[in-house]
C-alpha cells in the first residue's frame, strides 16, 4: 500500500469514527425509548431499499431502543386485485374495500408482514409478525367519508397495547399490518398512516418516522435547497395556510401533527428511497428529512447551539 492510499484509508476511518461520535448523544438520549416506523411506498418494491431500511431498525434495537413497523402494501394489494380480474376503486384517498377485496388485502398484507419478519431473524434479531386484530390491539368503527359507504375500512377508536408492551419487554420487534377489528366482529383495513399515528400515541413513542416518496417539507416546493431540517407546530401552521403545503404532501403534515398533539415527541419525514435514511435521520444533527415537533419540549439541546 502506498503512502497516498494509506492516507486515503486513515481519511475515511477519520470519517467513519467522527460519524460515531456525532451519533453517541443520540444512542445515550435514545436508549430504551420506543420509535416507530411506517413502512410503505416505494421503498417496499426495491429489495435494496427493502433491505436498507430492515438493516437501520436492526441496528436501532441493537444499540438500545425499541422500534416497531407498522407497514402498508397498497401497491401489492393493486397488483393481486388486478390478478383476479377486479378494479381498485377509491373514495377520498380510501380504497373501496368490498369482502373479496378484503379478503385480497388480508392474504397480500400477511405475506408482506411474514416477509419483513424473515428479513429481520435473519439479521440475528428477534421479530414478531401481528396484525391489530392480534391480542384485541386496533378497535375500529367503519370509516364513512362524507357519508359513503365504502366497505370494510376502518377509523380507529381504540389502541390497547398490551400485547406491544410484552412484546417490547421480551425483546422482539413488532411488526404489525394495519387490520382491525369491529365491534361487528368483521374484519377491518385501516390507512397505515392512521394506525401508525393512532398506535405511537397509544405507546408514547419518542419519534414517528414515516418513510415516504418525498424527501420532506419544502419552505420553497420549487427550491430543493429550502427542505426544512426542523418545524415546529407554528411553522407547520403557517406554511399550510400559506398553501405552501399542499397535494400528497398535506395529509402527511396533518398526520405528523396529530401524532405530536397526542404526545409523540418528534415526527419525522422521511425519503425511504433513500438508503439508511433512518440512521442519517436519528443520528445526525442536520438530518436528511423533516422533523415536526412541538415548540415546547421538541428541540434537542445541540440544536439549540450556534
Amino acid at each position: 500500500m502506498s503512502a497516498e492510499e494509506k492516507q486515503e484509508y486513515m481519511d475515511q476511518i477519520m470519517v467513519r469514527a467522527q460519524t460515531l461520535i456525532e451519533a453517541l448523544p443520540y444512542i445515550r438520549d435514545f436508549n430504551n425509548k420506543k420509535v416507530l416506523v411506517k413502512y410503505g411506498g416505494s421503498a417496499m418494491l426495491d429489495r435494496k431499499l427493502e433491505e436498507s431500511v430492515i438493516k437501520d431498525v436492526a441496528l436501532l434495537k441493537l444499540v438500545g431502543m425499541k422500534p416497531i413497523i407498522v407497514h402498508g402494501g397498497g401497491k401489492e394489494i393493486n397488483r393481486w386485485i388486478d390478478k383476479v380480474g377486479k378494479k381498485s376503486e377509491f373514495v377520498e384517498g380510501f380504497r373501496v374495500t368490498d369482502r373479496d377485496t378484503m379478503e385480497i388485502a388480508e392474504m397480500v398484507l400477511n405475506r408482506v408482514n411474514k416477509n419483513l419478519v424473515q428479513m429481520v431473524e435473519n439479521l440475528g434479531v428477534k421479530a414478531v409478525g401481528i396484525s391489530g386484530k392480534d391480542g384485541g390491539m386496533l378497535h375500529v368503527d367503519k370509516k364513512m367519508p362524507d357519508g359513503k359507504d365504502i366497505g370494510f375500512v376502518g377509523d380507529i377508536r381504540e389502541v390497547n397495547p398490551q400485547l406491544l408492551d410484552t412484546l417490547l419487554e421480551n425483546d422482539f420487534i413488532p411488526i404489525i399490518a394495519p387490520i382491525g377489528l369491529g365491534d361487528d366482529g368483521e374484519t377491518y383495513n385501516i390507512n397505515a398512516d392512521d394506525a401508525a399515528c393512532a398506535i405511537a400515541a397509544a405507546i408514547s413513542a419518542e419519534k414517528l418516522a414515516f418513510l415516504t416518496d418525498v424527501e420532506g417539507v419544502y419552505r420553497d416546493p420549487d427550491d430543493k435547497n429550502s427542505l426544512i431540517s426542523v418545524l415546529d407546530m407554528d411553522e407547520a401552521e403557517e406554511l399550510i395556510s400559506q398553501g405552501t403545503v399542499q397535494g400528497g404532501m398535506l395529509p402527511k403534515v396533518n398526520n405528523c401533527m396529530e401524532a405530536v398533539r397526542a404526545g409523540v415527541g418528534r415526527v419525522h419525514i422521511l425519503d425511504g428511497r433513500k438508503e439508511h435514511c433512518l440512521l442519517l435521520e436519528f443520528f445526525t444533527k442536520k438530518g436528511i428529512g423533516t422533523a415536526i415537533i412541538s415548540k415546547e419540549n421538541g428541540w434537542y439541546e445541540n440544536e439549540l447551539e450556534d
